[in-house]
Order: structure tokens, then sequence, then C-alpha cells
């Protein structure tokens, strides 16, 4: 086998009594569990708001997001509920680049997958801590999911994981809204499979241990948009999209139907500031036709201090060494709008 095994992580348990959530954290998580839960079994029309870096890859520019989020937040509640996004691992196309704090707590060190694993439950704990947010994450480990599993509000699933069995059915076993990403490739059959086998049980092999799953009613689809045969981005965020999507979870007889549209990547092109107009397109079509008010959840930002991004080793605080962002000021303002014509 041409790896070498550098050594043995500590199992999640043992993380988790080394840096430990308080009585009073577990009650505000279980709080904000229901408030998000009501919203995917359509007992609350409110509207979720994933928002948050690209990558979070500095703890103090992360909090510092989030605590201006926070302030954002607290004016917006009787409409939206947000859900910073913290996502510390990042799916690589080519296997090249910064694959999240997970990986590099430093960007600019050595990986260091121990230092990691702490750093990536310090900061989420941060979140909770500080500003009682509990955040969302990208599945791009499911055996790592264990490590922070007590903290986090929603968990995505990749547009080049979501084919895969130990991701569809880990999913099948959390208690928390597991959306789908449709592939790169945009076909829809896959993502709709896939949040089958989500909502469905299974026994499976998860970290050593034989497992049974009970299925999870709040796996869902992410629209994303997707790239053609020629490398073209190709969106799906449109009126029309919305309904075929709805029309095929329908015919996939899966109930209780549930999206959330990225406003980013191949539905903006990846042009940050495209996510203004698609985020404003999507609640027009919400407002516009029941059907789609029922199905659309809520929107996906990708959000951080400073507009655009900038290679590892820019050193502007705040500033997105992954995908561009839309920067603070424009966000704060994106929000309010929302949550002005949100009906």
């Amino acid at each position: 086998m041409n790896m070498n095994f550098l050594r043995k992580l500590p199992f999640p348990i043992d993380v988790k009594k080394e840096y430990p959530i308080t009585d009073e954290l577990i009650k505000i998580k279980e709080k904000r569990d229901k408030e998000i839960s009501d919203v995917f079994f359509g007992k609350s029309e409110k509207f979720i708001l994933v928002i948050g870096p690209c990558s979070a890859d500095n703890s103090e520019a992360v909090l510092d997001y989030i605590s201006r989020l926070k302030a954002v937040s607290d004016e917006v509640k009787d409409k939206i509920i947000v859900i910073p996004r913290i996502y510390t691992n990042k799916p690589r196309t080519t296997g090249a680049g910064y694959k999240g704090m997970l990986h590099q707590p430093d960007p600019e060190q050595n990986p260091d997958m121990l230092k990691g694993i702490v750093a990536i439950r310090q900061l989420h704990m941060n979140a909770l801590k500080l500003y009682g947010f509990t955040c969302a994450d990208e599945m791009l480990y499911p055996e790592n999911h264990r490590y922070l599993s007590d903290l986090l509000a929603y968990v995505a699933i990749g547009a080049r994981s979501v084919e895969n069995q130990q991701h569809r059915l880990t999913a099948s076993g959390l208690n928390i809204p597991a959306g789908m990403k449709n592939p790169t490739g945009g076909d829809m059959h896959v993502m709709l499979n896939s949040i089958m086998a989500a909502r469905n049980g299974h026994t499976f092999i998860y970290r050593g241990w034989e497992v049974q799953s009970q299925g999870n009613p709040m796996a869902h689809a992410i629209l994303r948009g997707y790239v053609d045969f020629a490398g073209k981005c190709v969106s799906n965020y449109h009126y029309e999209d919305l309904l075929n999507l709805n029309q095929l979870y329908y015919e996939y007889e899966i109930d209780n139907p549930a999206a959330i549209v990225d406003v980013n990547h191949a539905n903006s092109g990846k042009q940050y500031l495209e996510q203004i107009r698609i985020a404003e397109d999507v609640i027009h079509s919400r407002n516009s036709n029941n059907d789609i008010k029922k199905l659309v959840k809520g929107i996906m930002i990708e959000s951080y201090i400073e507009d655009g991004n900038q290679p590892i080793g820019g050193h502007i605080y705040g500033k997105s060494i992954t995908d561009p962002c839309l920067g603070w000021e424009k966000t704060e303002k994106l929000i309010y709008k929302l949550a002005d014509t949100i009906k």
C-alpha cells in the first residue's frame, strides 16, 4: 500500500470529553434544532438562510463575521433563521489546493489533522458559546461527522459526494437537516435517489461498527447549478426549475418536498455579486407560487467580511482564500432586503 500511517487519531467520544459542551449550550442547540426542523416539516413559514465564508480559514475572522451576523439575525428573526456556514473541510476538484481547517488549521503551514480536529471543534463551540449559533458544515468525510455531531445545525452533502454510498447512508442516521446537492453534471435523478436513500433506514459499517440508521426525514435537495458537456455553467434556480423539482418529488413519491437554493457556484458562474440578484429572484418565485413557497425552505449564500477572494498568503483580513464571497456591507443590505420581501 502506497501510504504512510502517520498516527492514530483520537476517537470522537474522547475529543468530546476533552472539549465538552455545557448543559446550557445543549439546551440552546435543542431549541435551534426544533426551530429549524419545524421549517422542514412545514410547521413554520420562517426562511432558512445558510450563509458565511466559502471556507473557514481563520478562526478570528470567522468569529468576527459571525458576531456581525448575530446582530442582523436578531433583527430579522421573526422571518429568517440564520445558520452560519462554518465549512471546515473543502472538496477539491483536482485534489490540489486548500482542503480546509480540518487539514490545515494554519493555511500557510503543513497539514496537521490532529490540530485540525481540535481547531474545528473549538471554532464551532465558540460560535455556539459566544453567539448562540449552531452552524452548518459540509460532510466531506462521513467518518469525521462525530467530532462535531453535538454542535451542528445543518449538514451539506457536496455535488461530488452525493452519489457516494457512505455519504447517503451516514446522512440517513442524522437528526438534523442534510442537504443533498445536485451533482456537478446536473442530473436531478441522482440527487433524488440520494434523498430517497437518506430518508430510509439502513444497516451499514460506520467507524468500524455495524450500525442501523432510522432514516432522515429532513434530507432534502440543494440546487447549485451544474456544468454542461461543453464546460459551461448552467443555472437551475429559475421558476421553471423549481416547479420541475417539485414535480420530481411527487414522481418519486417523496413526501414533504424541500429544497435550499445555493445562489453561488454554478448558479452564479462563481460571479459572487450575482448572488444578490439570484437571491431576490428566488424570493420572487417563492412569493409568486404557493407550491414553490412550500418547496423552497431557504437559500445558501457565500459571504465574508471582504468582497472577492485572494491567494493563500494574501493576508487581507476576512477575505476568502477559496471561492470569491460577497462582502459584509453588501451582505447586510441583502439580508434586510430579503426580510422585507419574504412573504
